[in-house]
C-alpha cells in the first residue's frame, strides 16, 4: 500500500515537471518572485526523543514564485515555494535544549477565478515534500529524529487590491491542509542503528492523511510600494504534527515575515526584463 502512495507522488512530481517544461516554451510570461526572511517563536514536540515540548526563537527563509501558465485558457497559475527554517529551544524546566531545521520545497498549481476587478480566488492541487532533523542534547542512545515526509495538499488563495487613497496595496491569504502523503518514521522502541545497520526493518513508510497528519499552514502577506521598490511583510502559521507507529509529534511555529518583490518578463524563455513596479498580473 505504501509504494501505491509513494508511486502517486512520484508521477505527480513527474507531471510537474513536464508542466515546467512546457510553460517554458512560452514566448512571453510574467514571473513575480518575492525574498522573505521571518522571526518567531516555535513548539517542538517528539516522543521518539522526549516527552516534553520544547520551545524557543525560529528563524526562516522563503523564496517565492509565481506566473501564469497556458493552461485551461490561461486561466492557472503556477506557485513554487521553498522554505528553509531552524531553531533552538528548551524545555519547560530549562534542563535539556534541542536543535531542529527544516527544508520545505511547494509547488501549486492555482485555477484563478475573477470575483470582481479587486478579488481573485484561486484553488487547487500542491505536490508538498519536507525533510528535516530534530536533534536533543539529553540524549546519549537516540539523540536524534530524521523527519522526511511528502504530501497532496488542497491549496486555496483570495488575493484582494485596495488602495488608500491614491496609495495601492494587495493583501493575500493562503491556506494549503495535506490531503493524502508518506511520511518516514521509526517503529516505537526502534533505533536507527537497527533500520541501516542491522536492516532489521518495520513499518517505516506509512500513509498519511488527515486522521494521522492533521497540518495546516497559513500565510497572511501584504504588499506596498515604497519607491520603487515593493515591500511585503507577513505573518506565517505553521502547523505540523503527526501521529504514527504511536510516536507523536509536531511542529508549532509562527513567523512574521517581512521582504521584497520583483516583478519580471521573460521573452522566448532566455531574456529576462525588470518591469516597475506597478506592473502585477497578479
Amino acid at each position: 500500500m505504501c509504494r501505491l502512495y509513494i508511486s502517486v507522488l512520484l508521477i505527480l512530481l513527474m507531471s510537474c515537471a513536464e508542466v515546467l517544461a512546457q510553460d517554458s516554451l512560452s514566448h512571453d510570461k510574467y514571473i513575480v518572485r518575492s525574498v522573505m526572511v521571518g522571526a518567531g517563536k516555535t513548539n517542538v514536540y517528539d516522543t521518539y526523543l522526549s516527552p516534553l515540548e520544547y520551545r524557543g526563537p525560529e528563524l526562516r527563509f522563503m523564496h517565492e514564485s509565481m506566473r501564469m501558465t497556458r493552461l485551461m485558457g490561461g486561466r492557472v497559475s503556477a506557485q513554487r515555494i521553498v522554505q528553509v527554517n531552524a531553531s533552538s529551544t528548551d524545555n519547560i524546566s530549562k534542563s535539556g535544549k534541542s536543535y531542529s531545521g527544516m527544508f520545505n520545497w511547494t509547488y501549486a498549481l492555482h485555477y484563478q477565478y475573477n470575483v470582481d476587478d479587486r478579488l481573485k480566488i484561486l484553488f487547487g492541487p500542491m505536490l508538498d515534500l519536507n525533510g528535516g532533523f530534530i536533534y536533543n542534547t539529553r540524549n546519549s542512545n537516540n539523540p536524534a529524529q530524521a523527519k522526511v515526509y511528502g504530501s497532496i495538499d488542497a491549496s486555496a488563495m483570495a488575493i484582494y487590491k485596495l488602495r488608500i487613497g491614491r496609495y495601492p496595496m494587495t493583501l493575500r491569504y493562503q491556506a494549503n491542509l495535506p490531503f493524502i502523503g508518506v511520511m518516514f518514521s521509526p517503529e516505537y522502541g526502534q533505533s536507527y542503528y537497527e533500520i541501516f545497520s542491522l536492516k532489521h526493518s518495520g513499518k517505516n513508510v506509512l500513509f498519511t492523511s488527515f486522521h494521522n497528519a492533521p497540518t495546516v499552514r497559513q500565510m497572511l502577506t501584504l504588499d506596498f510600494p515604497i519607491g520603487k521598490t515593493i515591500m511585503r511583510a507577513g505573518y506565517l502559521c505553521d502547523i505540523q504534527q503527526a501521529k504514527v507507529n504511536n510516536l507523536k509529534s509536531h511542529f508549532y511555529s509562527h513567523n512574521f515575515m517581512i521582504g521584497f518583490v520583483r516583478n519580471f518578463q521573460m521573452i522566448r524563455g532566455k531574456n529576462r526584463i525588470s518591469l516597475p513596479s506597478k506592473v502585477n498580473p497578479f
